[in-house]
Order: C-alpha cells, then structure tokens, then sequence
C-alpha cells in the first residue's frame, strides 16, 4: 500500500501532490501496529478483518485521488474510517484531499488525527508542515518539519528539507533555506524542485556561477520546463553567455510556444 506525500512542484506542468510509495506506516504488513507500539510486528495474519476492509478501502481512495476523481475518493476514505477509526494512513489521504478541496480547517484537523494515532509518521508530519507553509504559520512549520526530518524510520528526508527550505526563504531566512536545500540536494541530487529552488535562491542573491551549475544541471536533464528554462535564459544573460542564452530561448520557444515565459522572452521582461 502506498502513503501520501505532499510535494511542491514548479508550475501547473509539475503536479502539486505527489503519491509517493514509502517504507513504513501504521497497520501494514511487516510495520508496528497504529500509535507506534514497539511489540511483536504486525504480519497480514495478525490483521483484523476491519483493518482489512478499512485498508481496501484506502486503496481505492488511492486511485480516486490520483485519477483527479476527489469526491469519489472521500467517500471512500470516510467508509475506511467507519470500518477502522483507528487507521492513520486514511487520515493522511483525508487531509491531502481536503487541501486539494482548499478547506485548510478540515485538513489540520485530519492530520491532528493521523498524528494523535501515530506521533512518528514522517509522511504524515510533512504533509501537516507543508499545510502550515502555505498557511503563513512559519514557525509551526519549521518545527514539524524538525520533526519529519529527525524521524529514524521516515525515508523522505530529502523531500522535507527541500519543502522546509522553501518555507524558510518564504519567512525571509533565506540562509537556513539556502542549508536546507543544499543538504536536500546532497541526499537527491536529481530531484528538480530542489534544483530549481537553490538555483533561484542563488540567482536572486546573485551568486551566479553557483545559480548557473545548478540550473544547467536541470536544463540538461528530461524534466526541465518552462519555468526552468526561463530561469537558466535570466542567469545566463546575467553572465553575458549569449550563446548559452540563445540556445535555452530555442528550447523554450520549441518547447513551450504558449507558456507565459516564452512571451516573457519575446517581451524582453527579464525581471519576471
């Protein structure tokens, strides 16, 4: 069964939330049963028939909320929770779904819930943090960032100091952004909103040789955009590297004709 992972993506081409398969979680084969008991581990024979119903039903909320199919989806995890009240990994999908329906009340209040039942989930502590970001509550944020972060049994280490890195430049503490993301990068090199992140922090405060090896190393790759090219065109013409600059205009005008940074370029609207 896969958990939930909020994720922060670049622009409307990146989805917003990503389902992210990860190790750990309550009430899963092979993991400690919900609230983090450290007793004998919990295997499929060991799971109570309403466990059972209550995890088939998450499955298929699951798919609903990949599908874009939310409604659906949240009535499927309200019959998970009817059959196991108990089952965090279902108020962890309950409060991604309320994000998405932008009722911020409901998803505090799902991830309390998930929280109450397993205080060492980090994918339930990232998802809470990321909706504190968005709220402006930055230093509830960073502290249950703290947490997701420090977790032994949580793997997205990586993902929660980028997103924890984001907020921070939000707040204005753009050094401890800068750490974060920079120790983001050194776990996942490869992830693109670390990249494009640290490559803007760096551009914005005009370090620009380190600015230009982070987004080139971006551009390079198969999951550069819109977005990313534009920022690598403004770094490169900051550096008077015409020849760098006129080729990731080419790309972002084959690529990427109606995007808002091609008729940006054609503007010459560099400070956008």
């Amino acid at each position: 069964m896969k958990l939930f992972h909020m994720v922060m993506r670049l622009s409307a081409c990146w989805a917003l939330v990503l389902i992210a398969g990860c190790a750990g979680g309550a009430g899963k084969p092979g993991t400690p049963a919900a609230g983090g008991s450290r007793g004998e581990v919990m295997t499929e024979s060991d799971e109570p028939d309403s466990r059972r119903r209550a995890r088939i039903r998450l499955e298929l909320a699951t798919n609903y909320f990949q599908q874009g199919q939310t409604n659906v989806a949240l009535d499927e995890l309200k019959q998970a929770l009817v059959a196991d009240p108990t089952f965090a990994d279902a108020y962890n999908l309950r409060g991604l779904v309320y994000m998405r329906l932008n009722d911020n009340a409901l998803a505090e209040e799902s991830f309390r819930r998930a929280m109450a039942l397993n205080p060492r989930d980090g994918d339930v502590l990232h998802n809470y943090a990321w909706l504190l970001c968005l709220q402006a509550r930055y230093s509830e944020s960073s502290s249950i960032f703290e947490r997701a972060i420090a977790s032994p049994s949580y793997g997205g280490q990586a993902t929660s100091l980028t997103m924890h890195g984001i907020c921070q430049v939000r707040a204005g503490r753009n050094a401890e952004g800068e750490r974060s993301l920079l120790q983001a990068f050194e776990l996942d090199a490869g992830n693109p909103v670390t990249g494009y992140h640290l490559a803007n922090l760096l551009f914005q405060r005009g370090d620009l040789p380190r600015a230009q090896f982070y987004i080139r190393r971006l551009n390079n790759s198969d999951l550069a955009n819109a977005e990313t090219l534009w920022l690598g065109i403004k770094v490169e013409r900051a550096l008077a590297s015409r020849e760098a600059m006129a080729q990731l205009a080419g790309q972002l005008k084959k690529r990427f004709p109606q995007s808002r940074e091609a008729a940006a370029y054609d503007k010459g609207a560099f400070n956008e």
